[in-house]
């Protein structure tokens, strides 16, 4: 396998233009004659869909839920970034690319990062024409506010429903594709395989999610847009449908798995209660602009919030980090959340959170303006926990979010098996080690509408694709595959249900590949994920039949590429032997706890190619060079 990056060379800030004017055209008559199957539609798949169809190209996108906008992008909640600069306090394409670089720990592509923080500009031209009701000042200019890892503010937001405002934008421009005949919208359709003819991407093999048959579909390219594995943890912030199962199966016919061990924590979520729950909730990062996150000195402190007086409270965010307070990223704050706990300053019944105060705030701007803020967000905590923010602080603790890595893909936004394109949080390319608030819908949107529309007519411009139908071998042998999965699922005959051993996997993978990694708790992750591997396929039950609607077969089977999956990010994390971003190995800290680098040994990209069953992965790397940014040691002091 060759990882080649195709990055263009010359100045980094001409280098998308230079390179989109190298990319061969494809003449809007001929645009017809290609067809693009885009697996998700969150904002990426959504955006993508729609561009590709106003440019001409035939589109087929396949979505597992009942309504393409029912995706995941729907819950993000706080905002979305660009440097337009409308405050006027020095942002600039340039300090968003350096504060997405710097937040990522130095283990991005600068060409990458550069080109996201170029375009981010457009996705707000593009959403504001869509109609997307950003908040505004007083005199209509659109609001900005801050997000951490930034001292300026540049993330564009619609309360606390950028997300869902977000891909209703998007939603609307793909189902306006639809009606005009362009886009064939296929929902309830989970795809089980990539189909690979001569070295391409051709196809998919689909599970109807209704029916229970197993569809397949050519195209002349594949892009996925899937979204993360966050739940290979189990509990994670994201939805129960979200899954790892169209990347992993990419990656066994040949896609390059890249920093699975990429994954972050995100520090403001209702805490976990009890074993009877299925996921956790995201309270927004834009919390962190107006409410102060403090414990108590005492350790243990029995007192209600409002009993503690100030000089016994420790705001510890500004106390160690005074330059950037509240707003540091997500993983520094989360792993000072863990310290709090760690030293038994954690506050409610299990001791398992922090405070997040809005008392200065109200007493500042008052409650009308809170609510304005951040009303919908309040009143969802307010139902979670019986608890009003409004009189007593939030309790909020680090829960798994979002994932940075992906599929290893070049600047084309294309992946180890050519024609085979992923966007969004599917892939590796924009984030490095830890992603800032406010820059998924930024990647997934820049992807989609202003990146994919360029490359993909690159590919076709430029590549010999040979007729193919599904009566091809290759369909055939791969919708072999997956129905000789499905009767395999389907005869275990054991008694466990799927969610009770996902729920193990994800004790496993909390424990030992969490916020705090070790060489020890690695390798017992190592030893006990192959050992529920195999007790799963003895004991897992599941009902009915694989001709119907059946929603415990298809969790069996992402729960069953979970286990494969969480032994690779658990063997990754293992081998890189450094602290960086979302991944940090306690035996590589600072003097004073924070992440320390090697970066003479890991300054590269780790994308695994799978070998086949019962192989080890082989580990290849891509090299990172820094020529725009000085590489060094992190502060937000």
């Amino acid at each position: 396998m060759k990882l080649d990056s195709k990055v263009p060379s010359g100045p980094i800030e001409k280098s998308w233009d230079k390179h989109r004017f190298e990319l061969k055209l494809v003449n809007p008559a001929n645009k017809r004659k290609f067809k693009v199957l885009v697996v998700g539609t969150g904002l990426a798949g959504a955006s993508a869909a729609a561009t590709m169809a106003e440019l001409g190209y035939q589109v087929e996108t396949f979505c597992v839920q009942d309504s393409a906008r029912r995706a995941h992008s729907i819950a993000a909640q706080g905002g979305v970034n660009a440097a337009k600069n409308y405050p006027n306090d020095g942002d600039s394409i340039w300090r968003l690319f350096y504060d997405t670089v710097k937040g990522g720990d130095f283990r991005a592509r600068e060409q990458n990062v550069y080109r996201l923080a170029q375009v981010s500009n457009n996705i707000i031209d593009q959403c504001v024409a869509q109609g997307v009701p950003f908040a505004r000042e007083y005199g209509g200019t659109l609001s900005n506010r801050s997000f951490g890892g930034a001292q300026v503010s540049r993330t564009f937001y619609a309360r606390g429903q950028t997300g869902q405002q977000l891909l209703l934008g998007a939603y609307s421009s793909l189902m306006r594709q639809v009606g005009l005949g362009t886009v064939k919208l296929h929902t309830r359709r989970e795809m089980l395989d990539v189909v690979v003819v001569d070295g391409q991407a051709r196809g998919i093999v689909c599970r109807n999610l209704v029916t229970g048959e197993s569809e397949t579909y050519w195209g002349d390219a594949v892009v996925l847009a899937t979204g993360g594995y966050g739940n290979v943890y189990y509990l994670s912030t994201n939805a129960n449908g979200s899954n790892v199962t169209a990347t992993w199966r990419a990656h066994k016919r040949g896609a390059a798995f890249a920093n699975p061990c990429y994954t972050q924590i995100h520090p403001t979520c209702v805490p976990v209660t009890g074993e009877y729950q299925s996921k956790l909730t995201l309270m927004s990062e834009s919390l962190r602009n107006d409410g102060r996150v403090w414990v108590p000195k005492k350790k243990a402190d029995p007192r209600n919030p409002q009993d503690i007086p100030e000089e016994d409270r420790d705001y510890y965010l500004e106390r160690k980090y005074p330059a950037f307070g509240n707003l540091v990223p997500r993983d520094i704050a989360s792993r000072a959340a863990k310290q709090m706990i760690d030293e038994d300053r954690g506050v409610g019944s299990t001791g398992l959170s922090v405070y997040l105060d809005f008392k200065d705030a109200i007493a500042r701007i008052g409650e009308p303006k809170v609510r304005e803020k951040y009303g919908n967000l309040f009143d969802m905590y307010h139902h979670i926990t019986a608890e009003n923010p409004y009189e007593r602080p939030m309790r909020i603790y680090p829960a798994v979010h979002y994932t940075m890595g992906g599929l290893w893909v070049d600047y084309n936004l294309m992946t180890t098996i050519p024609g085979l394109f992923c966007l969004g949080e599917a892939n590796f390319s924009d984030h490095g080690a830890n992603r800032l608030g406010a820059s998924a819908l930024m990647q997934g949107l820049a992807d989609g509408y202003f990146v994919l529309p360029y490359t993909i007519g690159g590919y076709f411009a430029g590549t010999k694709l040979a007729k193919v139908t599904t009566g091809h071998d290759a369909f055939k042998e791969a919708v072999s595959s997956v129905n000789a999965r499905t009767q395999r699922l389907l005869k275990t005959g054991g008694k466990t249900s799927p969610s009770a051993l996902h729920r193990k996997l994800g004790h496993i993978m909390w424990d030992n590949v969490g916020m705090g990694r070790t060489a020890k708790s690695l390798n017992t992750a190592l030893s006990e994920i192959p050992a529920l591997r195999e007790e799963f396929w003895k004991s897992v039950a599941v009902t009915g039949s694989g001709e119907e609607f059946n929603q415990t077969l298809e969790r069996a089977g992402r729960v069953a590429d979970f286990l494969e999956f969480g032994e690779l990010l658990a063997k990754d994390a293992l081998t890189r032997e450094e602290s960086c971003g979302g991944h940090f190995r306690e035996e590589h800290q600072t003097p004073d706890g924070e992440a320390k680098r090697d970066d003479d040994k890991f300054c590269h990209v780790a994308a695994w190619e799978y070998k086949g069953e019962g192989k080890p992965s082989e580990r290849h790397v891509e090299t990172l060079t820094f020529d725009n940014v000085h590489i060094a040691q992190r502060n937000y002091a």
